[in-house]
């Protein structure tokens, strides 16, 4: 058992103020592996209060951006140290194979490091002249974070949001999520080792009410969150209401656009493989896959060849692809929408249904959707599983359209033999991130964020760090400025 008795709260482990815990139950074998307490509005408001003192009197704020670089520094090193032993905690809280664990921890040591490396040269003041007249335009850090993570990438999420907002200089209160909550203690256990100073980082896992309650309180300055469009819509509203920073990276149905000079076959082999990482369970997922018409007999054949021998199981194995879903709710919501695609027209050429032999743990097959279209609520809404949608089209233009036709705008891809024509269709679609012959771009040099329900704001990227910015400009004699 895994349990945690108590909060990180001002720089050392705190009791809980109430008696609830949470449960961490294994979506592989179904059984409880571990517990750790459940916030109640009053632990929020202790942890809110450190991350204010720490803000307002701490010396991190006040910090010279080198020196808070080399503790970033020393945190990206301990979390590359400490790779193996957080990824085998995400296969016990939220099943994802241990295959690709590893992979989900390698943007969050190396995030640290670019966020070190980025402020050493950042300019944080910038001098302004006209004449006679001068300002500098300042940078400066945004306050109390409140930083709001979902179970899926529980500790790669909390570090693209932690990184830039520790590398700006503000304090940040984590609220976990309770499904995979026991992660993110071992990013507390490198952050404080590595010698960020009480208070700057608090980590308090909890449920629905303690999160709106972080979300609202008086004491913090922005919210930066990552989860559903429900849930974002929410807190984008109650954030409204207090005129208070947020960003929001949220649900997307990307589209892969393989256009007719693509090799069709290995290009959707490729794509299949891709969507089926985490067991579907990824925002950034391309769960569409658009192919011209002429050649989608191709493409059906290839990519349920490619699903059927993808390799469903316990997630310990290290031959294992797909692992279960993180809850048997999130099985009952894929199996729902599977039931629903032959409901709409679709035709289901892979995968649907339970594994055989899998009598434990929320698994379900890989599965691909074909004769689909974009009427379809399955190629319009967000599955979150291992579920692939293959839409026909007959020309680019249409192509096109298909793409920008969605309520989301996350991510997306152009696979062609011509990298001009595929830069020059990328341009065309409205996503915040998209990639021509290539499944990921160069993070996290780049920014990732939507468009449209897909989210505001960005994370990664020197954006990343001017999220948590803000400008302020001190007029000055013109000597000052020089």
């Amino acid at each position: 058992m895994m349990n945690r008795s108590a909060f990180f709260i001002g720089g050392a482990w705190t009791e809980p103020a109430g008696t609830g815990v949470l449960q961490v139950v294994s979506p592989s074998t179904e059984q409880v592996v571990g517990e750790v307490p459940e916030a109640t509005t009053a632990d929020m408001d202790r942890a809110v209060a450190a991350a204010r003192e720490a803000f307002d009197h701490g010396p991190w704020p006040r910090m010279a951006p080198t020196d808070r670089a080399d503790v970033l520094d020393r945190a990206a090193d301990l979390l590359r140290e400490r790779t193996p032993e957080i990824a085998a905690v995400l296969v016990e809280e939220m099943g994802i194979a241990i295959s690709q664990a590893p992979q989900q921890m390698s943007l969050v040591g190396p995030v640290f490091a670019y966020y070190a490396d980025l402020i050493r040269t950042f300019a944080f003041d910038r001098p302004v002249l006209r004449g006679d007249l001068a300002a500098l335009v300042t940078s400066e850090p945004v306050g109390v974070v409140a930083a709001i993570v979902p179970w899926n990438a529980p500790v790669t999420l909390a570090a693209w949001k932690v990184a830039p907002a520790l590398a700006a200089g503000c304090t940040v209160v984590l609220k976990p999520p309770p499904e995979s909550p026991l992660s993110n203690f071992l990013l507390a256990e490198a952050l404080h080792e590595a010698g960020v100073p009480d208070g700057v980082i608090n980590v308090v896992p909890g449920g629905r009410e303690t999160g709106e309650h972080l979300v609202t309180h008086p004491g913090t300055d922005k919210v930066a969150f990552t989860g559903s469009t429900g849930a974002g819509k929410r807190i984008m509203n109650l954030c409204g209401d207090r005129i208070k920073r947020v960003s929001l990276e949220l649900g997307g149905k990307s589209a892969a656009v393989v256009l007719d000079d693509a090799d069709v076959a290995t290009v959707v082999t490729g794509l299949i493989a891709q969507g089926m990482h985490n067991s579907g369970q990824v925002c950034g997922m391309q769960s569409r896959i658009l192919i011209p018409r002429a050649r989608y007999a191709e493409a059906l054949d290839a990519a349920a060849a490619k699903a059927a021998q993808t390799r469903v199981g316990d997630p310990h194995d290290p031959e294992t692809v797909v692992g279960p879903l993180v809850a048997e709710r999130q099985r009952d919501r894929v199996e729902s929408y599977i039931a629903l695609a032959t409901d709409e027209g679709g035709r289901i050429v892979t995968g649907g249904r339970r594994p055989p032999g899998l009598p434990q743990g929320w698994y379900i097959e890989p599965t691909v959707v074909a004769d689909a279209t974009n009427r379809m609520r399955v190629v319009r809404e967000e599955i979150f599983g291992p579920v692939v949608c293959l839409v026909a089209y007959d020309s680019d233009d249409e192509a096109v359209t298909i793409a920008n036709d969605s309520p989301y705008g996350l991510s997306g891809s152009v696979w062609t033999a011509d990298d001009a024509r595929g830069l020059a269709i990328a341009r065309r679609i409205r996503t915040g991130s998209i990639t021509v012959n290539r499944n990921y771009p160069p993070m996290p040099l780049t920014p990732f964020g939507g468009f449209r329900e897909s989210g505001i704001g960005r994370e990664l990227g020197v954006e990343g760090l001017e999220g948590y910015l803000e400008k302020r400009t001190i007029g000055v004699p013109a000597e000052l400025a020089r």
